[in-house]
């Protein structure tokens, strides 16, 4: 194999994926990436044995052929060579050495056969649909910080994607929970996505999906079957299987009938709730909101570091109420907010909370209180 990329090219490529392979695993070859070169695109492969992403690039290939490699090695040394850089890669089955120039820089790396580089089994499909990568990128980006990272209950450790019935009819649903706070995001059912299996989508591979998504024009192909879900623009592609277990009804968690209602600017009430946080104790951060006719006092009370509060200007009509939340949880959610008001609907100091971007009801949130 003997190929030349751009550097810029080659560091995307690179980049995603040695952040799939898994640093600390016993199999050698689950450290590298498979790089496979034909015709004038080269792909560069790498598996964790439950994410794979699969990377198209152009390049100029001068003799066709496939080797694996450290993606962590190749990973480093891409990026600390000058922008703008011509790569060369030279593969040298004899030595099994893979060589590496770039103007006056070489390297030699080892590389390991590419008959013992596990490919990801294909899968059949139950439905495949699809959506813009804003659309897609919204789902994931607004539920994903609900995640839970508790190992016990592994099927929180994820977002659940399905069809759901929404206010305007048939939508693509996400939803991620801990237990403390819940995120649910509604987008237009996309064409094709009726049948869909709902699937609990794992954190790595939400974190791995989030790279795919920042080009506004791409359109991304999602495939879902009852194990695997594959999300792929024309030049990447990423399979991951699902995690097998039942999200729970989370349905039940939403509170329907919370009648007192706050709205406040959002970040001016996320900037406030940082403020006083600065004194709460670490292990609770809690803080205490104090809601009276259009006004409400955040205040946090830390005996052994100290005390802080502040008031603000809100919307609220209702009778008074204290109610605690945890710093962090609050400041999650607001941040979440992309119109300029949240609106919190209460109904007692012991009841979840819930919490909506405006008059936008595609996007609901559910945190629990606690004592302060």
């Amino acid at each position: 194999m003997k190929i030349s990329i751009e550097r810029g090219t080659l560091l995307k490529a690179v980049s995603h994926a040695q952040s799939v392979v898994e640093r600390r695993n016993t199999i050698p070859i689950l450290a590298n990436v498979l790089i496979e070169a034909d015709g004038d695109t080269v792909s560069f492969r790498a598996t964790d044995l439950d994410i794979e992403v699969v990377d198209k690039v152009p390049g100029q290939v001068e003799r066709a052929g496939s080797t694996t490699v450290s993606a962590v090695t190749l990973h480093e040394i891409v990026r600390k060579l000058p922008d703008g850089a011509l790569v060369k890669l030279v593969d040298d089955t004899a030595s099994q050495r893979l060589s590496v120039e770039a103007g006056r820089s070489h390297f030699h790396l080892a590389t390991l056969p590419r008959e013992d580089f596990p490919v990801m089994a294909s899968a059949e499909y139950t439905a495949n649909f699809a959506v813009p990568a804003p659309v897609l990128r919204r789902l994931f980006d607004k539920s994903k910080f609900a995640i839970s990272t508790e190992e016990t209950r592994y099927y929180l450790n994820g977002v659940y994607m399905h069809l759901a019935d929404g206010e305007d009819g048939r939508a693509l649903r996400c939803v991620a929970t801990d237990g403390h706070r819940l995120a649910r995001i509604d987008a237009p059912l996309p064409e094709g996505a009726d049948g869909m299996p709902g699937v609990i989508v794992p954190r790595k591979t939400v974190g791995e999906l989030r790279k795919l998504l920042d080009d506004d024009e791409t359109e991304i192909a999602v495939s879902v079957s009852e194990t695997k879900v594959r999300f792929a623009t024309p030049e990447i592609t990423l399979t991951s299987k699902v995690i097998d277990g039942t999200f729970p009804d989370y349905a039940r968690v939403i509170p329907v009938g919370n009648p007192k209602r706050l709205e406040v600017d959002a970040s001016e009430f996320a900037r406030a709730v940082d403020r006083v946080a600065t004194v709460s104790s670490e292990r609770s951060r809690a803080v205490k909101l104090s809601l009276d006719e259009d006004r409400l006092v955040l205040s946090v009370n830390a005996p052994d570091s100290g005390a802080a509060e502040e008031e603000l200007a809100v919307a609220y009509a209702d009778e008074k109420l204290e109610i605690g939340f945890n710093a962090k949880y609050l400041l999650e959610i607001a941040s979440q907010v992309d119109r300029e008001n949240a609106v919190f609907m209460f109904n007692s100091s012991g009841d979840p909370t819930l919490m909506r971007e405006g008059s936008d009801t595609s996007a609901v949130y559910v945190v629990m209180p606690m004592r302060v």
